[in-house]
């Protein structure tokens, strides 16, 4: 083995081993307390590990999602504030698997940089953490990937992995979604994690720093305002449905919008029409439209506008269902009816109040 002075490091290579395993020290007390039953295990082995009979379940079957958060991360680079984007990470994830009627039951991570600093990885952390806790599933296991050529400076990326259960049988969608069924809407809180390289551009072209007050958001950042985290609408739904609400489907509106992810969950032959003014649009969306003069169905295939979370349910069951969602927190809208399928699957009735 070469004992050269001028040998080089992986340190001297942009790696620093150090700083990575200071860093999971520091998030060991973080993913402690996302422990639920089923995932007892310190982090820190080469696998987590999940015990499905521990956490209740008879005859499960598994539900998978990944997702990142896209562009909301060059924000959260850029303004130095690390401390919510892993809730974003987590949702995208979550929010996946419950709208099958499963039950999210454990996260794991993947955080790649160029140059990792503990600090700004242990504040990431702290959010995923807090995400998992939101939604009730425990942080098992992750990857930090220092790769210095690959990604600029401080500059990084993020990857979530969860895996959740339910009980063969219970998976949404249900059979039998039918026209004349009712379109329920859940708020979101904003802009979510979707759209974000137009929302940049929208900043760009309005001359505005991060640190400028946001004009839809006053006596908050520009940039605070819009790292709001992504909702989790993981509990309030989960507690809806063990108390018997006769939810037929669920779906998450993330990029794409209404017309790309409600007909995910439709069968062939079915769409929607959807009353846009029963929507309260929160301010950020009519900022981001006037300032960047986007166009409504623009508006409406690329964010949430103010929709989060659709449910379908029979007109019958349409009152019980708001009411039980309501018990659990939830502000649910009549948003619109299923119909059957014209040109458009998704067709809407009146304006956004943008």
């Amino acid at each position: 083995m070469s004992n050269a002075k001028d040998g080089l490091t992986y340190a001297q290579a942009g790696v620093d081993i150090d700083a990575g395993n200071a860093m999971v020290d520091a998030i060991k007390p973080l993913v402690r307390a996302t422990r639920r039953p089923g995932a007892e295990a310190e982090i820190g082995g080469f696998g987590g590990l999940f015990d499905l009979k521990a956490a209740g379940f008879r005859d499960p079957i598994l539900v998978a999602a990944n997702d990142g958060v896209g562009t909301k991360v060059k924000i959260a680079i850029e303004t130095g504030r690390h401390d919510t984007i892993g809730i974003d990470l987590v949702a995208m994830c979550v929010n996946d698997i419950v709208v099958q009627g499963a039950e999210p039951l454990f996260f794991l991570d993947y955080f790649a940089t160029g140059r990792l600093d503990p600090a700004t990885g242990a504040a990431i952390v702290r959010g995923i953490a807090e995400g998992c806790r939101m939604a009730g599933c425990a942080l098992i296991g992750g990857e930090t990937a220092e790769m210095p050529g690959l990604y600029g400076g401080a500059d990084y990326d993020l990857a979530g992995f969860a895996v959740g259960a339910a009980e063969r049988g219970t998976l949404l969608p249900h059979a039998g979604i039918r026209p004349g069924d009712v379109v329920l809407g859940l708020p979101s809180s904003g802009v979510h994690s979707n759209g974000f390289s137009l929302v940049r551009r929208v900043v760009e072209r309005s001359g505005l720093g991060w640190d400028a007050e946001a004009p839809f958001a006053p006596g908050r950042t520009l940039g605070e305002a819009l790292l709001e985290p992504t909702r989790i609408y993981v509990k309030p739904l989960l507690a809806a449905l063990k108390s018997g609400a006769r939810i037929k489907a669920l779906a998450h509106v993330t990029g794409g919008g209404f017309p790309d992810n409600l007909p995910r969950v439709l069968p062939e032959g079915l769409g929607a029409r959807l009353d846009l003014r029963a929507v309260a649009v929160p301010p950020v969306f009519g900022w981001l439209a006037a300032t960047g003069a986007i166009a409504e169905r623009e508006m409406l295939r690329t964010f949430n506008c103010g929709i989060g979370m659709v449910a379908i349910v029979d007109r019958r069951d349409a009152d019980p269902v708001r009411d039980i969602l309501a018990r659990e927190g939830e502000a649910p809208i009549v948003f619109g009816e299923i119909v059957p399928a014209a040109t458009d699957r998704v067709a809407y009735a009146g304006a956004l109040a943008l």
